[in-house]
């Protein structure tokens, strides 16, 4: 037996250095890719990330998908479904684990169909049809229900279970198309436009059982999102099961995950409706008895108040019956003071009425007072206006032009007065008895 010796020391690594470079040859090396598997332990973390694994008959890969992508997909997976991932390898470089990181992800077989759900998607939302500002409120308490689905459906079968058990007193009025095949989206425009046409019902119902995305594909055409926006009777969609989601269901007014849920939504419970009217009937009762209590304490009041008429004629009898003792035990005892009283009275009264004719004379005098002063300051203001007219035309400079003489102004309109304050070549206007001319000044001189 023979033994080697090592001469040179090996190069010892940490588990994270390792785990790094591991990490690093993956990213370089190994390019995005697509995988087929079936899904198993799926878990959706309350962040909105989902963990799974990625699993075929011979092995599997741990799998994460984050928040972002995640929401893009539109649905959410369940367990044993198989798909096509489009992902990136990579190492969780703490614990070491191989996984892949998932991009996106279709239905196995379905690719295609997949991809063209998403781009109709994506365009529909960018046209504000899945806006929620848009969406009409559904009735409170519909009178008639309209259900757009298949005669053979199952979903028909539970909506009227379910209508019939809460609300027994709403109409039901079915419009039949089919559900699934080629012609079922034109089929189903055709039932929601009729039932619009004929506008009986205040609610509409869309509504089919779970299926594979093949089988739902009929809730995913063009024009029957349109119509269902279009709709001015609001729709509630109940396609498929609770993670099922299809284009309709996008664009209705309301989303329901079940068929038997969209006929729960569409109306009250009966039940409901008459505890709430019991309610308001107990507190109508009550109010009203409390209203009656208080018109009776108001009424015992008034009647504790009243006096009947034999009474009051009998209390003022007896009042007045006093008054006429009173006035005769007066009359008796002091005859003469009442007609001293009244005698009194009757000469202050006759002082105060008012003396007509003497106060129309005093009238008469004061207007001919007013009317003489008026005249009088009338002529007075006339003469100092006449002797202020005779002083201003006298002093006009008018009268001094008109006799020969002229007004000389400057460039600026300011009168001249000394010639010593021109210049040579300043121009000057000469205002004249008729008319003005314009001079320039030649030289100045004053006057000695």
């Amino acid at each position: 037996m023979t033994y080697y010796q090592e001469t040179k020391a090996p190069v010892v690594w940490t588990v994270a250095q390792l785990n790094r470079r591991v990490s690093q040859l993956l990213d370089e090396h190994m390019p995005v890719v697509w995988v087929r598997g079936e899904i198993s332990n799926f878990t959706q973390a309350a962040s909105g990330h989902w963990y799974f694994s990625i699993k075929d008959d011979r092995a599997a890969v741990r799998a994460v998908m984050f928040r972002g992508r995640a929401q893009a997909v539109g649905f959410v997976p369940r367990a044993g479904e198989r798909f096509e991932f489009r992902c990136a390898v990579s190492l969780y470089e703490p614990r070491g684990d191989f996984q892949v990181q998932v991009e996106g992800m279709r239905r196995a077989g379905l690719g295609d169909l997949h991809e063209a759900f998403l781009r109709l998607k994506s365009q529909l939302q960018d046209e504000g049809l899945f806006d929620p500002q848009r969406k009409r409120p559904i009735a409170a308490l519909p009178g008639c229900v309209g259900v757009v689905t298949s005669l053979a459906a199952a979903a028909l079968r539970d909506v009227l279970t379910a209508m019939a058990r809460r609300a027994p007193h709403v109409r039901v009025i079915v419009y039949p198309a089919p559900v699934q095949g080629a012609d079922a989206p034109a089929r189903l425009r055709q039932a929601l436009e009729t039932a619009i046409a004929r506008a009986e019902v205040d609610t509409l119902l869309l509504v089919r059982g779970g299926g594979s995305l093949e089988d739902l594909w009929g809730f995913n055409d063009e024009g029957l999102a349109r119509a269902i926006a279009a709709s001015p009777i609001p729709v509630i969609s109940g396609v498929g099961h609770e993670t099922d989601f299809t284009i309709a269901d996008f664009v209705a007014d309301l989303r329901a995950p079940t068929p038997t849920a969209a006929a729960e939504l569409a109306c009250a419970s009966r039940a409901e409706l008459l505890d709430q009217l019991g309610a308001r009937l107990g507190a109508l009762n009550h109010g009203m008895r409390r209203h009656v209590e208080r018109a009776s304490l108001r009424l015992d009041r008034a009647v504790a108040m009243l006096v009947s008429p034999q009474q009051r004629i009998a209390q003022q009898q007896q009042r007045l019956d006093g008054l006429v003792q009173r006035l005769r035990r007066q009359a008796l005892t002091l005859p003469e003071r009442p007609r001293q009283r009244l005698e009194t009275v009757l000469f202050r009264l006759q002082r105060s009425m008012p003396q007509v004719a003497l106060r129309q004379q005093s009238l008469d005098s004061a207007r001919r007072r007013l009317l003489q002063a008026g005249e009088h300051g009338l002529v007075l203001r006339r003469q100092r206006l006449q002797a202020a007219q005779q002083t201003l035309q006298a002093l006009s400079p008018r009268l001094i032009v008109n006799r020969g003489y002229a007004i000389v102004r400057n460039a600026t309109g300011k009168v001249v007065q000394n010639a010593l304050d021109l210049n040579v070549g300043e121009r000057l206007d000469v205002e004249l008895s008729r008319g003005s001319v314009s001079v320039d000044v030649v030289r100045a001189h004053d006057l000695l």
